[in-house]
């Protein structure tokens, strides 16, 4: 189905919503036009990039695209891509574009105060803070161990972006809780710009128990953050490995954090196992799923989610050929968390470059649309509100932008 057919038979779901998904799906390219119309005192082009890439490396790009009702499409431009949508500039302004066809208007990111300054050691606050539209992103860790030993989830590139990165752009593998501090500090002094802050890093193993180095390096780096505000707790979430109790009571009574999410990426045991080896080999699906769980004792019902990499599960060999079939073991599995407190929420499978992936077909827009509908009613349905990955604080996930105006509770 085209993409005006699909807006056309689901009228209950935003278009910007269904227009978000397939251009992420899809992917998209910048005319020369729509490059010249990227200012660099304006807008973000810059990025500490944990999965995914921004650009070639070999010229500035806009970091991510704006919808006109406020939806984010954090899609990566591909030169890569099969069937891409083209962004251009026409008479002054931006466009998204099918075949030379408007589709819809966008705008770029503009870039907040912070990102042109640097710490005090001398590193670029835009490499150690990311900016979402009200969100700062901070990844303290850009290497992921479960890569060693052919243990990589097989739709991530991180280790692959992170050589990249360091190599293009000089950015450090690791942060240093003071760069963090400063940074946070001065993002802060610009009035409203930012409701909530996010850290997420590669699974680190080590320890005395499996991640424990991980949860010390988490403690640190959200009590330097911390340290910016008067209050104990502040708005924050922290997407990471799936933690035992003791580590998860460790974060909690430890630092500011409010919310937590760890990502079941493949909610299917059997695919879980193939996809993600590392993970299952060293913690496994059933335990992975009730760590998430219980975290709610630990956080609160409705501060918990887990995010799954939508579409994954209908990879090929051995993935779910059906999608109606593929589409009710996903929401199947969705229910059990959010009958249990726990949100699922999902992001467009991208078949990135360095992933094992990079050569895979994602599924139709159709079944992302069925797929974002069926999450977010699950929410109504069980009183379960995903604030911390709302449109303004993410804008990542298609289902949460469905939220909008939806009476869930909180």
């Amino acid at each position: 189905m085209t993409l005006k057919e699909v807006i056309s038979k689901y009228s209950n779901v935003s278009p910007f919503v269904i227009i978000k998904s397939d251009i992420t799906r899809r992917s998209f390219v910048y005319t020369e036009r729509a490059l010249g119309a990227l200012d660099k005192t304006k807008h973000q082009h810059q990025q500490r990039v944990l999965i995914g890439s921004n650009g070639d490396g070999e010229r500035a790009v806009p970091v991510s695209l704006l919808l006109r009702d406020g939806t984010s499409i954090i899609a990566m431009p591909s030169p890569h891509a099969k069937n891409p949508y083209v962004v251009d500039e026409i008479g002054g302004k931006l466009y998204i574009t099918d075949q030379g066809e408007i589709v819809e208007e966008v705008e770029y990111w503009y870039k907040p105060h912070y990102y042109d300054k640097f710490t005090s050691a001398g590193t670029p606050m835009w490499q150690v803070a990311s900016a979402r539209p009200q969100r700062l992103d901070i990844d303290p860790n850009s290497h992921c161990h479960f890569w060693h030993k052919g243990g990589a989830c097989k739709f991530c590139n991180i280790n692959a972006n992170s050589t990249r990165s360091r190599k293009e752009s000089n950015i450090q593998k690791q942060l240093q809780a003071q760069d963090v501090y400063e940074t946070v500090r001065e993002a802060l002094k610009q009035p409203g710009a930012f409701t909530n802050l996010k850290m997420s890093s590669g699974s680190i193993l080590s320890g005395a128990e499996i991640f424990d180095d991980e949860v010390e390096m988490y403690i640190e780096m959200l009590q330097a953050a911390g340290a910016n505000f008067r209050q104990r707790k502040f708005p924050s979430t922290l997407v990471a490995s799936a933690f035992n109790e003791r580590q998860l009571a460790r974060l909690y009574e430890n630092t500011g954090l409010m919310t937590y999410t760890s990502d079941i990426e493949i909610p299917n045991e059997e695919l879980f196992a193939w996809i993600c080896k590392g993970k299952h080999q060293e913690v496994g699906y059933r335990e992975w799923k009730r760590r998430i769980i219980a975290a709610v004792d630990i956080f609160g019902r409705g501060n918990v989610t887990s995010g799954i990499v939508g579409g994954c599960e209908t990879a090929r060999p051995h993935g779910i050929r059906d999608e109606a079939e593929a589409l009710k073991v996903v929401l199947e599995e969705a229910e059990d968390f959010a009958q249990q407190g726990v949100s699922m929420v999902h992001c467009v499978w991208v078949p990135m470059q360095g992933s094992a992936f990079h050569n895979q077909e994602t599924p139709s827009l159709e079944y992302y649309v069925q797929l974002a509908k069926g999450l977010s009613d699950l929410r109504v349905k069980y009183s379960l509100n995903a604030d911390m990955d709302n449109y303004r604080k993410c804008g990542n996930h298609p289902d949460t932008d469905l939220d909008r105006g939806r009476p869930v509770a909180g």
